[in-house]
């Protein structure tokens, strides 16, 4: 996930309903920020590649340890469509597609990130930084 001006996000891919489009009113001070239908991930590095992994779940997924994670929050989320567009602040709306159901419905997140000091630590650096920032996010259906 390429990851410009400290942030990326999840938005619903069938963005005609949506009152708010991303990037508009992302809060930065924020690790996981909510806006219906869209899920706005602050990184800790400006300008870099982050390393995502996705799963969707038909139930709760187990509970991840905390100390392997150095940031950590959960969030609901309503989908129309049952797809998840994915965002970039500088690209737009890439042509990564998660997808949850074959329709709309409640979900909750689980979003998890490690790396973040590290990719803080090079934010300065002239080198291009991939993979070094580690995202682990997981859906499942809201009410399981």
């Amino acid at each position: 996930m390429f990851v410009d001006d400290h942030a990326f996000g999840l938005q619903e891919s069938d963005d005609t309903y949506l009152d708010l489009l991303f990037p508009d009113g992302f809060d930065h001070r924020t690790f996981l920020g909510t806006h219906p239908g869209r899920l706005d991930i602050t990184s800790a590095g400006h300008t870099h590649t982050a390393a995502v992994t996705v799963e969707v779940w038909d139930g709760s997924p187990p509970a991840q340890d905390p100390a392997g994670w150095e940031e950590q929050a959960e969030a609901d989320f309503e989908s129309l469509s049952g797809r998840v567009a994915v965002w970039s602040m500088s690209l737009g709306r890439t042509d990564d597609l998660i997808t949850l159901a074959d329709s709309g419905g409640s979900w909750h997140v689980r979003v998890s990130s490690s790396g973040r000091a590290a990719v803080k630590a090079l934010e300065e650096s002239e080198e291009s930084i991939r993979g070094v920032e580690r995202y682990f996010v997981q859906f499942w259906p809201a009410g399981s």
